[in-house]
C-alpha cells in the first residue's frame, strides 16, 4: 500500500487482534442499514482497500455517494503484514496494523460503503460509464479511485515470509526506530537500498549493506554519501539465500555470488529494499506511467481519462507512507464528488458531510 507503507514494528511479533476477522473490524459506531450486496453500479468504485482507497471510502460515503470498493483478495494492502504502527497520528500508543485497516474498513462500511474482497480483472475506461470485471461480475461507475497500491519487492525465500514483522521489514522510515543500537543488513544495490541504509545509520549501530554485484546501481552522490559513512559496511558479490532465526531474527545465510561459497552473518533485523512494483495491472493499456512504472497525475489527483482519479501508492514513489496515503485518497473522493458535481450526477457535498 503506500510500501512501503506503515511500519513493521521491526523487534515485535505480528498479533492476532481478536477472535478472526470480526475483532479487526469492530466498529466505531452504530452501522448504517445493509447495503445491497448485489448492487454492481455506482457513482464512484474504488479500487484498493488500504489507507487510500479507505479513505476515499469513507469521504466519498459521507458525501452520500454510496462508493463500491474493490478491495481484492488480500483486503487491507500492506498493513495487514504490519505489526507495530507507531507513526500513524491518533495512536500514541501505536496500534497493530491489521486493527487500523479493520478500523479504517468498518468506519467505511458505516456510512455506506460496500466492500468486495475480490480482485478487478479487468478495465474498460473508454466511455462513461466506465466498467470493471471482478469475480465474474461487471461492475459500472461514473467515475473511478485507482488506489490499488504498489507491492514491495521480496527475496521470496520461506524464511523470510516467516519473519516479517519479526525483524524483517521493507521499509526503513517506518522500521528504524526499532532498531536503536543494533546491527541490521540491508539487501540492495540502488538508491532506494542506499537511501534506507544512510537512513538506518540515525538509529543503528552498524549497517551492512549487502549487494549481488561488485559495484552499486544507485547515483554516484548516494554511493559516497553510503560508502564514506562510519556506520556502513558493504559486503559486495554476495546474496542472501536464509533469513536466521526462529521467532526473530539473529542474522541472514549469505552466498558468495562468484565462489559459491556461504557464511552466516550476524544481525538483529534485515531490511530488504531491492523496489517496490505498483499494482497498475489492469490500468497500464489505459492510464499513464510515468518512468518508475507508477501511474501519472495530470493535475491534483486526475489522470489523463476525465472522470478518473489516483490515490495513493499506485502513483506515490517517494513517501509511499500510510498517512500520505490515506491523504491523497481524501484528496481524490473530494476530487472526484466535484466532478460529479460539475457533469450534474451529484449534489454538491457541504464540507459538513466531508
Amino acid at each position: 500500500m503506500s510500501q512501503g507503507v506503515g511500519g513493521f514494528g521491526g523487534l515485535k511479533p505480528l498479533e492476532i487482534i481478536g477472535d478472526g476477522e470480526q475483532a479487526l473490524a469492530a466498529p466505531v459506531g452504530e452501522p448504517v442499514e445493509a447495503v445491497d450486496a448485489g448492487r454492481t453500479g455506482a457513482k464512484v468504485v474504488i479500487v484498493g482497500s488500504g489507507p487510500a482507497g479507505l479513505t476515499a471510502a469513507i469521504y466519498a460515503a459521507r458525501a452520500n455517494l454510496e462508493p463500491i470498493v474493490l478491495g481484492g483478495y488480500e483486503s487491507g494492502g500492506q498493513l495487514m503484514i504490519t505489526s507495530e504502527v507507531e507513526n500513524f497520528p491518533g495512536f500514541p500508543e501505536g496500534i497493530q496494523g491489521p486493527e487500523l485497516m479493520g478500523r479504517m474498513r468498518a468506519q467505511a462500511e458505516r456510512f455506506g460503503a460496500l466492500i468486495v474482497d475480490i480482485d478487478v480483472e479487468r478495465v474498460d475506461l473508454s466511455e462513461r460509464p466506465f466498467r470493471l470485471w471482478a469475480g465474474g461480475v461487471e461492475y459500472e461507475a461514473q467515475t473511478v479511485i485507482v488506489a490499488s497500491g504498489a507491492s514491495a519487492l521480496w527475496l521470496e525465500l520461506e524464511s523470510e515470509t516467516r519473519l516479517r514483522g519479526r525483524g524483517v521489514s521493507a521499509c526503513a522510515t517506518c522500521d528504524g526506530f526499532f532498531f536503536r543500537d543494533r546491527k541490521v543488513i540491508v539487501v540492495g544495490g540502488g538508491d532506494t537500498a542506499l537511501e534506507e541504509a544512510l537512513f538506518l545509520t540515525r538509529y543503528a549501530s552498524e549497517v551492512v549493506i549487502v549487494h549481488r554485484r561488485d559495484q552499486f546501481r544507485g547515483s554516484r552522490i548516494m554511493q559516497e554519501r553510503a560508502l564514506a559513512h562510519p556506520k556502513v559496511r558493504v559486503l559486495w558479490n554476495s546474496r542472501v539465500v536464509e533469513v536466521l532465526g526462529e521467532n526473530q531474527v539473529s542474522g541472514v545465510r549469505l552466498r558468495d555470488t562468484a565462489t559459491g561459497e556461504e557464511r552466516d552473518e550476524p544481525a538483529d533485523g534485515l531490511f530488504v529494499a531491492i523496489g517496490h512494483r505498483p499494482n497498475t495491472g489492469v490500468f497500464r493499456d489505459w492510464l499513464a506511467l510515468d518512468d518508475k512504472g507508477y501511474l501519472s497525475v495530470h493535475e491534483e489527483t486526475r489522470t489523463r481519462i476525465d472522470g478518473v482519479f489516483v490515490a495513493g501508492d499506485v502513483h506515490d514513489a517517494r513517501y509511499r507512507q500510510a498517512i500520505t496515503a490515506a491523504g491523497d485518497g481524501c484528496r481524490a473522493a473530494i476530487d472526484a464528488e466535484r466532478w460529479l458535481a460539475e457533469h450534474g450526477l451529484a449534489e454538491p457535498a457541504t464540507m459538513s458531510a466531508w
